[in-house]
């Protein structure tokens, strides 16, 4: 079930992704930054099956990789809760949300929202 509400999601919004409002600037720069990691692993796995022959990753590269995750956990918390509001707005009750996120009930969606509120907010604050 999950891999056709995942599927089903892809398709729908592959249409929206050439909306070039600045609300995507996010998505975008989350899309890009997640290239950049498969590139870097495609290169070295490369580099290890052909025993050293291809351009070898450098530690910086790798360092330079590991520096993106933080910034790209902040960017999908942020656009989840930006969906979830959108969800809501529109009339979605937690329990179709939970659905969608492949969760087991309203209140797990809910408690979910929850967190990512608190983790957002702490980031803005500076507190993590």
């Amino acid at each position: 079930m999950a891999h056709d509400v995942h599927d089903e999601a892809r398709r729908r919004l592959s249409a929206l992704a050439e909306d070039p409002a600045a609300h995507w600037a996010p998505a975008r720069r989350l899309e890009q930054d997640a290239a950049l990691l498969g590139r870097l692993l495609r290169v070295a796995a490369d580099h290890q099956q052909s025993g050293g022959q291809a351009v070898d990753v450098t530690l910086d590269d790798v360092g330079a990789a590991l520096g993106l995750f933080e910034g790209m956990r902040h960017q999908l918390d942020r656009l989840e809760a930006q969906v979830v509001i959108e969800a809501r707005r529109r009339g979605m009750d937690w329990r179709q949300i939970a659905r969608h996120q492949d969760l087991n009930s309203s209140q797990a969606a809910s408690q979910r929202y929850q967190r990512l509120m608190t983790r957002l907010e702490e980031i803005r604050q500076g507190v993590r």
